[in-house]
């Protein structure tokens, strides 16, 4: 390595004397960048309560038909497609603090909207409205966290983005029990007008503040997030300030991210996750159990739960062992989800309804009280496997591996990437499930987490306790 190559690879943000800085306040400025996925994960999650409601409405109520709930469902992922796009623009020219204080403003105004529905076109207007959200805050809230934070706890923080993702999915789940559709939308208005007081008061990111050449200001927010001013030194001059050029994509340090990114937010959807938690309480109502809310939120509190300990677990295990392990139990257990489908589908002896909370212990009159208890299983140990790797590592790493002079692009490629698989599956699953029976649906998924524990154990490189320049290096291969 030349001493040009060294000064290149030096992290633009170095601890003094190499000691971890005092972060107390990075924690603070983490938390208020994460309300942002919160509130996208409660717009996820708001479907799955909101859609059988819709679809039981007498007139002159508002009602939802098939085709309007499968759009309802489906369209927050085209709008969070667009907004993925807009996101990277706004987080390389507005920078990532305004970005987020920004995508509050769609948040608000699409539940809003949603609140104040007097017809179809307006209830998927104002989800549009917050997938546009969606889709800037799941791409600016894991660069802003990855930028404030140091090695040593960079997958502890970014791992909280999906953390918070899913307590807005369980939120929805539970809010959905007691309020009515419209006083649900008027709940998720809440996240992201906390998000944008709290927002105020955080620094924009070290990192942005360097590459625009605003030291003064860079020093202010080191002071601010890690306690220290000194032994921080300016990046020097060169490609961090170019822009990014499609001439670019010859550098291995830019397409190895580049395919690793992608194709790490296309398995993630591929294994099916948003199609589930989308419709988690239909395929609970098609899985033959009476109370398919409750199921529902058993689901979301496992999630939780599971990514929680992902969080506490990343910067210890590594990212590729837990995304590998993660796709081996994803097999497993879509597999048997498949399997129990295939059980049955056969005849009427296995259409009994069953209570989810009933004892394990009572006497079953039939095979199908053991068998509903095979989807309850398989489905709880999907989402826990989901939940250790495939949820929260993907974004993550997507926020970790590009180099700064092309991360507003790269990251959009891969948020729109995420987003409109997203859409594709959420909006083709009832299609899916119809043409290949839910076994084959599920088997399907089963066979895209196979290639994705393959992927990942060939391509995707550890990024433990390395700076963010030192993995810019790895793919330069310096």
């Amino acid at each position: 390595m030349t001493p040009g190559d060294q000064e290149e690879t030096q992290p633009l943000l170095r601890p003094p004397g190499g000691s971890a800085p005092r972060a107390r306040r990075v924690f603070l400025a983490a938390f208020a960048a994460a309300l942002g996925p919160l509130s996208f994960g409660f717009a996820l999650g708001y479907s799955s309560p909101a859609i059988p409601s819709l679809r039981r409405a007498a007139p002159p109520a508002l009602r939802l038909d098939d085709a309007a709930a499968s759009w309802f469902g489906a369209i927050v992922s085209l709008g969070a497609a667009a907004g993925g796009v807009l996101g990277g623009w706004l987080v390389d020219r507005a920078g990532r603090k305004l970005s987020l204080l920004l995508c509050a403003v769609p948040f608000v105004a699409g539940f809003t909207v949603i609140t104040a529905a007097q017809n179809v076109w307006m209830l998927l207007g104002g989800r549009l409205l917050t997938g546009l959200a969606c889709g800037i805050a799941s791409l600016v809230a894991p660069v802003y966290i990855s930028e404030i934070a140091y090695p040593e706890v960079r997958g502890l923080l970014g791992s909280c983005v999906q953390l918070m993702v899913v307590i807005g999915i369980l939120l929805a789940y539970l809010a959905g029990w007691v309020l009515k559709w419209r006083w649900l939308a008027v709940l998720g208005c809440v996240p992201p007008s906390f998000m944008l007081l709290l927002m105020c008061c955080m620094p924009e990111t070290p990192r942005y503040l360097l590459t625009q050449h605003k030291r003064q200001e860079a020093v202010a927010a080191m002071q601010f997030l890690w306690g220290s001013e000194q032994g921080w030194e300016e990046p020097p001059v060169g490609a961090e300030h170019q822009g990014f050029h499609l001439a670019q994509l010859r550098r291995p340090g830019v397409y190895k991210p580049f395919i690793i990114g992608i194709s790490l937010m296309a398995f993630q959807q591929l294994s099916g996750i948003n199609a589930v938690m989308f419709y988690a309480e239909t395929i609970f109502e098609e899985a033959k159990f009476k109370d398919s809310s409750l199921a529902s939120v058993i689901v979301g509190i496992i999630q939780v739960l599971f990514t929680a300990v992902a969080a506490l677990v990343m910067d210890r295990a590594g990212r590729r062992l837990l995304l590998a392990l993660s796709g081996v139990v994803m097999v497993f257990s879509t597999s048997a989800f498949g399997a129990y489908f295939k059980l049955t589908q056969g005849g009427p002896s296995n259409s009994s309804h069953v209570d989810l909370l009933a004892p394990v212990s009572m006497e079953p009159a039939s095979g199908s009280v053991g068998l509903a208890w095979l989807a309850v299983g398989s489905m709880c140990l999907f989402i826990a496997g989901f939940a250790m790797g495939w949820g929260p590592i993907p974004w993550l790493l997507m926020s970790e591996i590009f180099p700064l002079h092309v991360k507003g692009v790269a990251t959009g490629v891969c948020v729109l990437t995420n987003w409109f698989m997203a859409f594709l599956v959420t909006k083709e699953f009832s299609s899916l499930m119809e043409v290949l029976r839910p076994c084959g649906a599920f088997w399907l998924a089963a066979v895209f987490c196979i290639f994705s524990v393959l992927f990942t154990l060939a391509c995707v490189p550890e990024t433990k306790g390395k700076t963010l320049e030192q993995i810019t290096a790895h793919f330069e291969g310096r």
